[in-house]
């Protein structure tokens, strides 16, 4: 027996999971630094430390806690991530789409990434819920490179909708009715994890981006591959180096998360019960 290749790594993964927690979900969620509170509003939920779930990549980042919980929202079976693997954190991009790969073969069909981020469009305010629209990957590299396993999906797969214009019709609509205020913008990705350079978010905003961060692009990618559609919402923390006169600090990215938690679970809960 040689090494196991990825594809079995995460059906061994899938198989425990659904070893655990009973119904299966069709919606999963990947909650960004300081949004993990939502995992708690689940009910009748199974909660799995990610070190109990084989090959699972561990989440070493403060601010997330590292676990799967599987329970209902609303009456539907949601899969929520409290916790992610970051590029950054030195693994390759292929560990990095691990959960998500999981998700994807246990059958869950829509993926809403959150994270929180950086603000370069000078018209958000600190705490504000962005929809991406758009992506731009300035990681240097792509979950995808290497030999293609066809049973994850097509070699050269299409992104020119990569965040389903129907899910951000329904997050649209959710937060009108419950005066949310979303703004819309292009979340571009960049490697870190130092926070980027003035001269670095000048460059950002000219070539289109209006938040920034260090995730989501690749599980977005990975999750495109696999035919499952992708929301994403950026919670913009902080305002990006440069655009105010201060140094940046995770404190206050994580203090920015607690504060905006109300809405950000209320617009998340909106959603699934409109799903």
């Amino acid at each position: 027996m040689g090494p196991l290749t990825m594809f079995e790594q995460v059906e061994a993964a899938a198989s425990a999971v659904r070893g655990r927690c009973g119904e299966l979900p069709r919606t999963a969620i990947v909650l960004g630094s300081g949004l993990g509170d939502f995992a708690d509003t689940l009910l009748d939920a199974v909660s799995t430390p990610y070190g109990d779930l084989p090959h699972w990549p561990a989440s070493t980042v403060v601010g997330h806690a590292g676990r799967l919980v599987v329970g209902t929202v609303h009456g539907r079976r949601v899969a929520a991530l409290a916790g992610r693997a970051h590029f950054y954190e030195g693994h390759d991009l292929s560990t990095v789409v691990f959960a998500t790969r999981v998700m994807a073969r246990l059958g869950v069909r829509e993926l809403i990434l959150t994270n929180a981020a950086g603000g370069i469009n000078t018209s958000f305010a600190q705490g504000a819920l962005m929809l991406i629209d758009d992506h731009i990957n300035l990681l240097g590299s792509n979950p995808l490179v290497g030999p293609n396993d066809e049973r994850f999906g097509a070699r050269f797969p299409d992104m020119s909708e990569v965040y389903s214009r129907r899910l951000r019709g329904i997050a649209n609509q959710v937060a009108a009715a419950r005066g949310i205020t979303l703004d819309h913008g292009v979340y571009a990705a960049l490697h870190g994890p130092s926070y980027e350079t003035p001269a670095e978010i000048r460059y950002l905003r000219a070539i289109g981006a209006d938040a920034v961060g260090m995730s989501t692009v690749p599980e977005a990618i990975a999750a495109r591959h696999m035919d499952v559609e992708v929301l994403g919402i950026s919670c913009i923390t902080n305002m990006a180096a440069g655009v105010l006169p201060q140094p940046l600090v995770h404190d206050e990215v994580m203090e920015t998360a607690r504060r905006v938690r109300g809405s950000f679970i209320a617009l998340l809960e909106g959603i699934i019960s409109a799903l």
